[in-house]
């Protein structure tokens, strides 16, 4: 069974996904989102100082610094669907503003994606990529797959926002809640859209696609709650189906061999020290 879960002191309910659609219903797809001119550069609110700092990342890489919060408090005080819909305790309309239960935040430096990895020759996003595959790809190119507490705060921010745009859920601003989802029997409706053209769907780091579009796949590391219930695989994100895309929340339950129409890749990398980026 695919258990996912969520933020446990978050929305004060349960969150395993038992009833979520198994992602695993085919290999093959039958429509393929439509290529769009490319998208604009991403927008970052970072400080100024940070920004001057962006060309110590290779390029297509995203700077991210600052001070992550571990544990975080983020209470919903408005639900999307009924009580009696398969994704009631996945899909929050409306959060507080979150609040940081850690006795000290840690902080983070380190380079990240600035969209999610696209298959070669196109501008949709991988998918049927595994953790292992996406592991070695990440590696074959000098970089490592993101840990889970780097990807939480790249999508979040120091603001600790639930979604990466905010504290209200948009369904038009990322690739998301989309409801069509079987084609022919068996088989999965293609609804990947082309990395980066969601422009509002960007963190506060200007990280994009971190909500919906594909899952990816990241390395538990014992500061997010998928690591601390005893998985290294885990998936972040979700896709383009109506449930789980708040930053805290995640999958767990796949092996290192899984894949599917829905599970995509984004690296990291070690960014050099200051002392070091400023030579």
């Amino acid at each position: 069974m695919v258990l996912v879960a969520t933020l446990a002191p978050a929305c004060a309910r349960s969150q395993q996904e038992a009833a979520e659609p198994p992602a695993q219903v085919g290999t093959a797809t039958i429509a393929v989102a439509t290529v769009t001119p490319a998208p604009p550069e991403a927008k970052s609110s970072a400080p100024a100082g940070k920004k001057a700092e962006a060309n110590v990342c290779p390029e297509g890489m995203v700077l991210v610094e600052g001070e992550y919060c571990p544990d975080v408090e983020q209470k919903c005080l408005e639900w999307m669907d009924p009580p009696t819909s398969r994704y009631h305790q996945f899909r929050c309309a409306r959060y507080a503003k979150s609040v940081c239960k850690s006795k000290e935040r840690v902080h983070m430096r380190y380079c990240i994606d600035a969209t999610e990895r696209a298959e070669p020759g196109t501008d949709l996003p991988r998918h049927f990529m595994s953790w292992t595959s996406s592991k070695k790809l990440c590696e074959a190119e000098g970089g490592r797959l993101c840990r889970e507490s780097e990807w939480q705060f790249a999508c979040e921010g120091e603001e600790m926002r639930p979604y990466p745009y905010g504290w209200e859920r948009n369904s038009a601003a990322c690739n998301v809640d989309l409801s069509e989802n079987i084609g022919k029997p068996g088989r999965l409706v293609d609804h990947r859209s082309v990395v980066g053209s969601h422009e509002k769907c960007a963190s506060p780091f200007g990280v994009q696609d971190m909500a919906g579009n594909v899952e990816e796949w990241v390395q538990a590391d014992g500061r997010g709650l998928g690591s601390k219930m005893g998985w290294k695989e885990v998936l972040k994100g979700s896709w383009w189906i109506p449930s789980r895309h708040a930053c805290r929340q995640f999958q767990v339950g796949h092996n290192d061999v899984y894949s599917g129409a829905e599970t995509g890749t984004r690296c990291c990398k070690d960014a050099p020290p200051r002392e070091v980026a400023a030579r």
